[in-house]
């Protein structure tokens, strides 16, 4: 019923304006390395005082949406995600490129973002009040467990050499541990900087390991990429979409599930969902070297996440991420207050807002359609111009952070240690997780141990912990038994 009294109000001229243009908008800031959706809202939300609240909303909506696919698009042409969800993309989308199918993967990313866009938004329109009672369900042990499983299963399974990967982790770890401790308030690691209080801001280190090794690759002549062997549509017909199915219905229920949960966001959602359908697919071999249902599964996953991150804050007042948070900013500035009475006193506007999320979806694939042929011919620029120009653009988006010329010359530095871990084959993603994951586990970990007077058999006493625990060991465990399988079978032949 109040689905159907707020979606006249999406006819009105000025909210069909306010999407079109805050889902171009959105794209364009994904698509800018060092730019995110939580900045373009944020940015946007001074210039929305004297709006309508839901015209307001509407252009929101459009930049959430539109930024989540736009981080796609230069993490498959240039190997940098434009969003810290686009780093599972560049695993196979960049690869696709590279032989030539660059059109092709823009398509399978704007298709499956579309998808995973609607499907979110959906669930926030049907499901809101049930599934964020699931989020309640998570205390302190089990969030800790769930962070450990995270940080583990991406720095194994996303390194040839899983010690790689761990060392990876640790050093995002150690990154993650800097700033001010969230439970006693005491200084850790700062080294008497001010600049290190706040800790290591992920869009810092983001561009760092990935926008700035591709730059120097570029300036080199290392890139293989060229234009000429962009495919610009002409073999895409042939391509089986109905494969693709089976992917988009799991990575669309991990990303409703990862966005239910707060702290956690679409990048976790898409390196999960690469992961799991890694583990499904017949073809394991494929899987970072161009595999289609690789670049699905992340694109679908991380745009599933959006609209289902907004339901325990809408229905609860927790936003599950920065985006969320600054989202409910947007709704105490415009006089609505989240929470329970929110779809009760401001029903048609709530409602409203939530069918301009399902609208935007459809809004991205138009616009991103329109584009894509725009979009592959960045690669018609001279690879020596380029490199500099992503790495003016890159230091403009982290500087327009903090206005802090510190982090600049801290993203170099990343950028110095991701190039050195390039040449020695160790994985960067695992270190961007741990500083994600990291935190939310150490705080959750001691708040579980005061809790419960330092009893380390807190940890495990609820059924979910149980099951995470379980999880993170046969992580740990399977592939020091995949070597032993592999050993026996060549040693008996």
């Amino acid at each position: 019923m109040n689905i159907a009294q707020a979606a006249p109000a999406l006819l009105d001229p000025s909210v069909l304006l306010a999407m079109i243009v805050g889902t171009a908008v959105g794209i364009a800031v994904g698509a800018l390395p060092g730019l995110s959706a939580t900045m373009g809202i944020a940015v946007l939300i001074p210039l929305t005082f004297t709006m309508e609240p839901l015209v307001a909303l509407g252009m929101i909506a459009g930049i959430y949406n539109g930024s989540m696919y736009g981080g796609s698009i230069p993490a498959i042409l240039l190997r940098i995600p434009g969003t810290p969800a686009g780093i599972a993309t560049v695993f196979d989308g960049h690869e696709m490129a590279k032989q030539g199918k660059a059109r092709l993967a823009l398509n399978i990313s704007l298709v499956s973002s579309s998808i995973g866009s609607a499907v979110s938004a959906v669930a926030l329109l049907l499901l809101a009040p049930p599934l964020a009672m699931i989020a309640l369900r998570f205390g302190p042990a089990d969030y800790f467990w769930l962070a450990v499983f995270g940080m583990t299963t991406i720095a194994i399974m996303l390194s040839g050499n899983p010690a790689k990967g761990i060392l990876s982790a640790c050093f995002g770890l150690c990154l993650g541990v800097v700033g001010i401790d969230t439970i006693t308030g005491n200084e850790r690691f700062t080294f008497g900087s001010v600049e290190f209080l706040s800790g290591i801001h992920i869009i810092v280190l983001l561009t760092g390991l990935y926008a700035i090794p591709p730059a120097i690759d570029l300036m080199m002549g290392r890139n293989t990429i060229d234009a000429g062997n962009v495919d610009l549509g002409e073999k895409t017909a042939n391509f089986s979409w109905s494969s693709l199915i089976p992917t988009w219905l799991r990575s669309s229920a991990i990303g409703l599930i990862v966005g239910l949960i707060p702290a956690l966001g679409g990048n976790i959602a898409a390196l999960l969902a690469w992961q799991e359908e890694r583990r499904y697919s017949k073809n394991k071999d494929n899987w970072g070297k161009g595999e289609p249902a690789g670049l699905a599964a992340p694109e679908c996953a991380n745009n599933a996440d959006t609209a289902a991150t907004l339901i325990p804050a809408l229905t609860l007042g927790i936003p599950g991420n920065a985006v969320a948070a600054v989202i409910l900013g947007a709704l105490l500035v415009h006089g609505l207050r989240p929470g329970p009475d929110l779809f009760r006193a401001d029903a048609e506007v709530t409602y409203g807002f939530m069918l301009t999320m399902l609208v935007t979806s459809g809004m991205m694939f138009v616009i991103g359609k329109l584009g894509a042929r725009a979009y592959v011919n960045v690669l018609r620029v001279p690879r020596q111009i380029l490199g500099p120009i992503i790495l003016v653009l890159t230091t403009v988006g982290v500087y327009a952070i903090h206005n802090s010329i510190f982090e600049v010359i801290l993203m170099l530095v990343f950028g110095l240690i991701g190039f050195a871990m390039e040449r020695l084959s160790i994985p960067t993603a695992p270190a961007v997780l741990a500083v994600i994951l990291g935190p939310i586990a150490e705080e959750n970990l001691r708040r579980a141990l005061l809790i419960s007077g330092d009893n380390i058999t807190y940890l495990v006493r609820s059924p979910i912990s149980i099951i995470l625990a379980f999880l993170v060991v046969i992580a740990l465990v399977s592939p020091a038994w995949t070597t032993w399988r592999k050993n026996k079978v060549n040693a008996k032949a």
